[in-house]
């Protein structure tokens, strides 16, 4: 029996995220050319992500037949287990025969062929109660961390410090909502040409939807953007509303002079090149070389040539002469807040890496701090959602630099304000001391959180 093509993309995509610490939205938009069908690109994504997401509840389930730690299989006898099991799990249209069959074909695919009766016997087994709430094979006794953690599927120390801080109810929505696949957000680079530019991608097959908070964003479904006129001359963006709010944040005007500091991808600067027009100066930097090289291309495909691209590690001093009106730090994080987009960052990330982050991220909004002109703006900002990485990072910088204040609401708002749908309530999107959050389960974006910053003349 030969293994469909949506399969054995998702396996070999799942074998590099654990071998090689890839991304796996990163490995399927490599795997997922032109030449794979639509329905196999959409199969080989739910399969990938799916497992990703659910990996602890799959072991726990599993770990019922195995006896001993799903981890400690070989990593090929391993994936075609929980791919299996998913399958049987979630996927109701696919036949449990073709879950299991396909699934011993992984292993004999892999040079595994030992395994594969193993394989063969645990799937047929778990066919058998493929509805059996999870629930029902948890010990007694068990905290509610640990609870919450094997049904939705996240670590427990994660759920513990977020139940310390948010309260079960906002922590079980926060779950939920890291499991549900998000949408696929979009940012319209020119608003006046939205009915022309929506018309084009609708044309291509896709369903679009208008977005939840921002005028220029839309939300598409039933195909890829990226394959779609509008991407390719660049009149759009993927991008999260709450990514696509950041730079906004920074209130940048025709004529200044704007740093990036932690630019690559390069999601973010486009806003700032555009804001502040032929006459300002962008300069775009970043530690690694082959992420500036990502960037420009995509800024080649955007069409803007505005900004200056620079490799520079931003904890040392910084070879500029001038100070910036205008200074963005999207700080390298955790990535907390974009489980549900990057589902494997919870089985990766360890509490003690939070310590260390917070060391970095105040390091680099030291330096940001003193390249920053007297009456400018700074953004700090991760998509982070603890908050070692954001009010405690804010703390400390304000602590030992006093030439700098935080923003009030009120004003945080008023520059935000003009950007978002009407109806919708600036004031929500900022905590009491004008701190921009936002949280999955309870806006409908994913995790982030920005501070601005204003330097006294």
């Amino acid at each position: 029996m030969a293994v469909t093509a949506a399969r054995h993309i998702a396996f070999r995509v799942l074998r590099r995220v654990e071998a090689e610490g890839a991304f796996a939205s990163d490995l399927l938009h490599a795997e997922l050319g032109t030449d794979v069908k639509p329905a196999d690109a959409a199969l080989a994504t739910q399969l990938t992500m799916g497992v990703l997401r659910w990996r602890r509840m799959l072991d726990f389930l599993l770990e019922r037949q195995t006896k001993k730690p799903v981890a400690q299989l070989d990593l090929p006898v391993a994936l075609a287990l929980r791919m299996g099991l998913y399958q049987l799990r979630f996927l109701s249209r696919i036949p449990p025969r073709a879950a299991v069959n396909e699934s011993v074909e992984l292993v004999k695919l892999a040079r595994k062929a030992s395994a594969s009766s193993l394989v063969n016997a645990l799937l047929r087994r778990a066919a058998a109660e493929p509805s059996t709430p999870a629930e029902n094979f948890l010990p007694a006794n068990i905290s509610t961390a640990e609870r919450l953690g094997i049904l939705h599927s996240h670590p427990t120390w994660m759920v513990e410090r977020w139940i310390s801080r948010l309260g079960e109810g906002r922590v079980l929505r926060l779950l939920e909502a890291n499991n549900q696949t998000p949408r696929l957000t979009c940012a319209l680079h020119h608003l006046d040409r939205r009915r022309e530019v929506i018309s084009e991608i609708e044309g291509a097959g896709l369903r679009v939807e208008p977005g939840r908070l921002l005028k220029t964003a839309f939300a598409v479904s039933g195909g890829s953007p990226v394959r779609t006129g509008a991407f390719r001359v660049g009149s759009i963006s993927i991008q999260d509303e709450a990514a696509q709010m950041v730079p906004l944040l920074l209130g940048v005007q025709a004529g200044d002079r704007v740093l990036d500091l932690c630019a690559a991808p390069g999601g973010k600067t486009p806003a700032l090149v555009r804001a502040s027009g032929s006459k300002g100066l962008v300069v775009a930097a970043d530690l690694h070389a082959h992420r500036l090289r990502a960037m420009y291309a995509q800024l080649q495909r955007l069409g803007l040539r505005g900004a200056h691209l620079v490799e520079l590690d931003a904890t040392k001093a910084l070879p500029f002469r001038a100070d910036f009106e205008g200074i963005l730090l999207d700080a390298p994080c955790s990535g907390t807040g974009t489980l549900a987009r990057h589902p494997e960052i919870r089985w990766r990330l360890r509490p003690e890496q939070l310590a260390e982050l917070h060391r970095l991220q105040t390091e680099l909004l030291m330096t940001a701090i003193g390249h920053l002109a007297p009456g400018g703006t700074l953004v700090y900002s991760t998509c982070s959602i603890e908050p070692e990485e954001n009010d405690a990072v804010l703390t400390e910088a304000l602590r030992i630099d006093r030439t700098v204040r935080r923003v009030a609401a009120s004003e945080a708002a008023k520059v935000l304000g003009p950007y978002l749908l009407p109806g919708i309530e600036v004031t929500e999107l900022f905590d009491p001391i004008g701190q921009f959050r936002t949280l999955p389960g309870e806006q409908p974006t994913d995790g982030f959180f920005a501070a601005i910053l204003k330097k006294s003349k």
